[in-house]
């Protein structure tokens, strides 16, 4: 059976752009355009234990996303997902400079006929991240419950230390908030801000919890041994970094994410981010990005953007190999390279660039990224290495020697004063890929057509529709299977 009739239900929805809504000054929270949310209204400081939790703020959040994926070539398994669910938040006020906050989160996909079967879930794409794949498989559950944050910070003038699960927003770490439930991580965050216009932050992770899992594992390893549905499954995972291979090695499944990173704004109008990253054994990477806003005079803004990121194999590349296919990792006996230079190394390198010209409600933006002939780039921590420039929906153009372009335009119609809490995004993006490497289960070249159209029906209700067309070559070997139709739709209502 095919998914619900989202067209008809999408259609519905944005058209339920009321003019009696009024919009809030200051809402409690409200959703940025891809629809992760933005809170306004926080706890303050207080002078009593007892006030710490009487003075604290619930947020809630429920939330339905539907999806259906169709491929050109139906031997990859066209595939459909259906997800209800939502969180409900505690944030504690602060007393002697120590607060605290959790998150509980729920997801469940309650309608036989709007899911894969137990059989076919590994053939879901997107809407994965609805359900576990593994309980799903072991258990026959389609719903996940999971307490994703819970953290006690501690602040002292503009400094504070955060302990515990919780979301960090970083160059290579991101909640990737678009599904059900947020990928999170444990572990500590350190951040100052005491020195002018500077932010420094430093945190030690040593466990991650991706969207569709209930418990936190690994930050690199895939598989456990036994599932390889059960540690990093990530979808940009590094499958030769695996259990299997790590262990073959002689070498530890257990392992660190440190991230450091700062940003600078001194001088008017430029942004500077600097951000380290490292798995202790494995890899690591440091990358730098400009970005420096031009005033053009009638409204309009002119900001070239730069990033480059260069990425150094610390003992990874022997054990897992160069491509994030695992294809050349010790476990393998490929009878070459694949069509990579080397085949046990993560050394690489990635550079980009962009422009973004702004007027009022009106962004548009052209990119170009590539990456150096080495090795794949690894992140599999929902960072998106080429994000903000040239990634495309459910895309991953960061394998070695990929040259991308892309142009968007986003379009706030409400801020326009045209029609009230509408806004649209349209992205085309043209990947090269290498074909050499489609021997190691790189895709073939395509073009995507990505479009977002997004509506606020009342205060704290949002719908969003998202489509992504995609029209790629046939692979070297004979066949299209990289050419596809996604189509989503979600619903959020914040409280």
């Amino acid at each position: 059976m095919k998914l619900v009739k989202m067209s008809a239900v999408a259609v519905a929805a944005l058209a339920l752009s009321s003019t009696a809504y009024a919009e809030d000054a200051k809402p409690k929270r409200q959703l940025k355009n891809n629809m992760m949310v933005v809170t306004n209204t926080v706890p303050g400081k207080v002078d009593s234990l007892s006030e710490m939790f009487s003075e604290g703020v619930f947020y809630g959040r429920l939330r339905m996303n539907s999806f259906k994926w169709d491929w050109q070539e139906d031997s990859n398994g066209d595939n459909y997902a259906f997800g209800v669910g939502g969180s409900l938040s505690y944030t504690s006020a602060s007393y002697m400079g120590v607060s605290g906050h959790v998150g509980l989160y729920y997801s469940d996909s309650p309608f036989e006929a709007l899911r894969m079967s137990a059989d076919d879930i590994g053939t879901v794409k997107a809407g994965k991240d609805t359900f576990s794949r593994y309980e799903v498989a072991t258990t026959g559950n389609y719903s996940m419950a999971v307490l994703a944050e819970a953290n006690l910070q501690y602040q002292i003038s503009k400094t504070k230390l955060i302990a515990g699960r919780q979301i960090f927003e970083s160059f290579l770490t991101k909640s990737n908030d678009t599904k059900m439930i947020p990928n999170t991580f444990e572990g500590f965050v350190l951040e100052t801000k005491e020195l002018p216009d500077t932010t420094i932050r430093g945190a030690y992770f040593t466990a991650q919890k991706l969207r569709d899992h209930t418990t936190f594992h690994d930050v690199i390893t895939f598989s456990d041994g036994a599932s390889n549905w059960n540690n990093n499954d990530d979808s940009a995972v590094h499958k030769g970094l695996s259990h299997k291979n790590f262990t073959t090695a002689g070498k530890s499944t257990s392992h660190e994410l440190i991230v450091v990173d700062a940003r600078n704004t001194s001088i008017k109008g430029l942004q500077v981010d600097v951000t380290y990253g490292l798995v202790p054994d494995v890899v690591s990477s440091i990358t730098g990005e400009l970005n420096y806003a031009i005033d053009l005079g009638s409204g309009y803004s002119l900001t070239p953007g730069v990033r480059y990121m260069h990425q150094m194999d610390n003992g990874g590349g022997e054990i897992g190999g160069a491509t994030l296919k695992g294809t050349l990792g010790i476990d393998k006996t490929p009878a070459n390279n694949l069509g990579y230079s080397n085949r046990y190394t993560l050394d690489s390198k990635l550079a980009m660039a962009r422009l973004v010209l702004k007027k009022g409600p009106m962004k548009a933006q052209i990119a170009y990224s590539q990456v150096g002939d080495n090795a794949d780039i690894v992140a599999p921590w929902r960072g998106f290495p080429t994000g903000g420039y040239t990634r495309a929906m459910a895309q991953y153009n960061w394998y070695a020697n990929t040259k991308t372009s892309a142009a968007e335009v986003f379009y706030d119609f409400g801020k326009a004063n045209l029609v009230t809490g509408f806004s649209a995004m349209a992205r085309y993006a043209m990947q090269d890929f290498d074909e050499a490497k489609q021997a190691a289960g790189v895709q073939a070249d395509s073009n995507i057509l990505h479009v977002d159209l997004k509506q606020q029906i009342t205060s704290g209700l949002d719908a969003k529709i998202r489509v992504g067309l995609v029209d790629a070559k046939d692979r070297e070997a004979g066949g299209n299977k990289d050419s596809y139709n996604e189509y989503r739709f979600e619903l959020n209502y914040l409280f």
